[in-house]
């Protein structure tokens, strides 16, 4: 294995985590935001409120989107699998 293909290998693992990991936290976030603004409306400073929703929208997006997620990582695999015998000889 070469350090050109090493690092091309980190980079497509780290792009494929920040793919994977982009709608669980963009959901938690705007969430997160519209409970916050609702505290500051109403003036409720409670730290637990926003647990709950982040909770359930973050649920409710791995339900629409793992089976995105899903397919993402196997043909990852598959491709990382395929590779072997190049990246061994």
């Amino acid at each position: 294995m070469t350090p050109e293909s090493v690092v091309t290998l980190g980079q497509q693992a780290i792009e494929m985590t920040l793919m994977m990991s982009a709608p669980l936290l963009l959901s938690a976030l705007v969430i997160g935001l519209l409970v916050s603004i609702f505290q500051a409306a109403t003036q409720i400073n409670e730290q637990t409120l926003s647990f709950i929703p982040k909770l359930v929208g973050i649920f409710i997006m791995l339900i629409f989107a793992g089976p995105w997620m899903v397919t993402m990582m196997v043909d990852f695999i598959r491709r990382l699998y395929g590779n072997i015998p190049w990246m061994v000889g």
